[in-house]
């Protein structure tokens, strides 16, 4: 009987136990997401450099419980709210409270049960599609990771099947001490008083205050190491909500005193954010969060990814270099893209020299890089200085030779005299790319045929770019792949937040919209309530989460030599992302609010 009422219930309000429970399912797989990267502990060490990687980790575990609890307790609580008003009918029927708390606990850790095990399975083809993509375009080694991994899995149905039992514990206590009477109007009750101007004020105080500390904190890093972390960890979240608690219920008190709110439906807007304002302080302050966390990231992740090309650059000039090419080089050379020089050089070889054409080097002359004034910077060789950087030349232009050629050094001769050298020409072809990234494939194949052409057999005798490609690459693009992961996962956890948020209370503001489409509010006036209303909840935490990564970045200066020279890219596409899911969350908000046909 109690499984037949648990299953009637939700069927009754199936919409709302959807929006719910795809809420908890993007909670669950990005909380399987993250734990896959932070419990791996060869992936950690094997992938970054950084000897604080992992504690950085530990203390995002603690972040993301901190937030998940909160997304729990919230999603926990719309749960009750859908189904309280038939728990007071029961108990009105006679239903002995012992039987209402078996029913509370049923619906409420199958309702978790299953949206554990669907998250984690969603979890785990999120992180496999993730990592292969990410792992294909940034070409990283991404050793040891494992999308399926058992420990993550563990601890994902560890933490939130004890949540959900809890809550259902929790539930069942406070509702059997809850009057009837106010089970059957809770839905219809402001959870929150008026507040004291004063306490708003030290509210506010607090908040810049303990942002204040966090920012400083995370500006120190390389003095307060760990504790640093710490510190910004702890003071930037009560900041926040602090922050939200205090500004957005003064500044909702302030605009319904204005002119402001009488205009069109402004004090309609205004007073359906304030109805709830509780809930909507504590999940702005999560969505704030996963903002900073999100943004931060990505950011973080295209800094290193950046970080890549230009350490390279300082290394070789030339892309890709072929001597002599035969049939299955040019077939990989003309796959290149983005070409742009090009430059051949004519060579002849004996016993001592390896002899280049002077009339070439005079047309195109040879660039190498060298060391000047604490800056690396590239120099053209002529036959005119060639003597000055002969020994320079010798050491960066290996891929001039192949491993028949030895340790000969170059020498520069006239055309004329150069025509006269016996033994056979042979041509050598430097290339530069527009991006080298993009063209990894084919140059790989290019250097793998010419090893196999001339018998090369390690990457000092090839002198290649690409082999320092690979070095710089298996260094930071394991930080690139972290960060780019973690940014995809908070972005979808950001998403299900704000729209679980908003959605969750659809159904209970339909009825206060349907009443003034009936007195006559026009539809294109009711629309704009929608826009503005949800337009603030997607305003504010974003707005102090740019704030939060402009002052998150300061942690990078060490390790990223412009931390905030590559923010227009990120930025740009987030900003994109976060106004693609305000729309959606505005659409399906008003699929729920706004009816077409309206009869009295």
């Amino acid at each position: 009987m109690l499984r037949k009422l648990a299953l009637g219930g939700i069927r009754s309000r199936f919409r709302d136990y959807a929006v719910l429970f795809s809420g908890l399912v993007i909670a669950s797989a990005v909380f399987y997401m993250f734990l896959a990267l932070a419990t791996n502990t060869a992936f950690l060490k094997s992938n970054s450099f950084i000897a604080l990687t992992s504690f950085v980790f530990y203390f995002g575990e603690v972040l993301l419980v901190i937030i998940t609890v909160v997304y729990i307790v919230y999603a926990n609580t719309f749960l009750m709210s859908m189904r309280q008003r038939d728990y007071a009918m029961f108990m009105m029927l006679g239903a002995k409270g012992r039987k209402i708390a078996q029913l509370i606990f049923i619906e409420t850790v199958s309702v978790g049960l299953l949206a554990t095990v669907v998250g984690t399975g969603v979890g785990i083809g999120l992180t496999t599609a993730a990592g292969h993509l990410l792992i294909n375009l940034l070409h990283a080694p991404a050793t040891h990771f494992n999308p399926v991994w058992g420990p993550a899995v563990l601890w994902t149905f560890v933490f939130f099947l004890g949540m959900f039992v809890l809550a259902a514990f929790v539930n069942a206590g406070k509702l059997l001490k809850t009057p009837v009477l106010q089970l059957l109007h809770a839905d219809t009750t402001p959870n929150r008083l008026q507040q004291k101007r004063s306490v708003l004020v030290l509210q506010a105080i607090g908040a810049i205050v303990l942002l204040a500390i966090g920012y400083w904190a995370m500006t120190q890093l390389g003095t307060l190491q760990l504790m640093g972390i710490g510190l910004a960890l702890v003071t930037i979240v009560m900041g926040t909500y602090l922050l939200f608690n205090a500004s957005l219920v003064a500044l909702i008190a302030w605009l319904k005193r204005r002119r402001f709110a009488a205009r069109g439906l402004h004090n309609f807007t205004l007073s359906q954010l304030s109805f709830r304002i509780r809930d909507y302080t504590r999940i702005l302050a999560v969505v704030a969060m996963l903002f900073a966390l999100a943004l931060g990231a990505i950011t973080v992740g295209l800094g290193f990814q950046a970080e890549i090309p230009a350490l390279v650059n300082q290394q070789a000039v030339y892309d890709v270099v072929t001597v002599a090419p035969n049939a299955a080089t040019r077939t990989q050379v003309a796959k290149l893209t983005g070409v742009t020089a090009t430059q051949h050089y004519q060579e002849k070889t004996d016993r001592h020299y390896v002899y280049l054409d002077a009339s070439a080097v005079a047309r195109h002359p040879v660039q190498l890089m060298d060391y000047q004034n604490g800056k690396t910077v590239r120099v053209k060789v002529t036959a005119a200085n060639w003597e000055k950087y002969a020994d320079m030349a010798a050491q960066q232009l290996s891929t001039f030779r192949v491993p028949a050629d030895g340790d000969r050094q170059f020498k520069l001769v006239p055309a004329a005299r150069f025509a006269q050298l016996a033994g056979p020409t042979r041509t050598v072809t430097t290339y530069q790319v527009a991006d080298f990234g993009a063209n990894y494939a084919p140059i790989k194949a290019i250097v793998a045929a010419q090893a196999k052409q001339h018998g090369i057999k390690s990457a000092t005798q090839s002198g290649q770019k690409f082999y320092s490609y690979e070095l710089v690459n298996g260094m930071f693009s394991g930080l690139a792949f972290m960060g780019f992961f973690l940014g995809i996962a908070f972005l979808a956890m950001l998403a299900s937040t704000l729209m679980f948020k908003i959605l969750s209370g659809a159904s209970y503001d339909a009825k206060r919209y349907l009443m003034l489409q009936k007195i006559g509010v026009r539809p294109r006036l009711l629309r704009a309530s929608v826009r503005q209303e949800i337009g603030a909840l997607f305003l504010f935490p974003g707005l102090l989460g740019v704030v939060h990564v402009l002052f998150g970045l300061k942690m990078f200066t060490g390790l990223l030599r412009h931390p905030y020279g590559n923010l227009l890219v990120p930025f740009s596409i987030f900003i994109v992302l976060y106004v693609v899911y305000y729309l959606l969350t505005v659409w399906l908000y008003e699929s729920i609010v706004i009816h077409r046909d309206v009869t009295a």
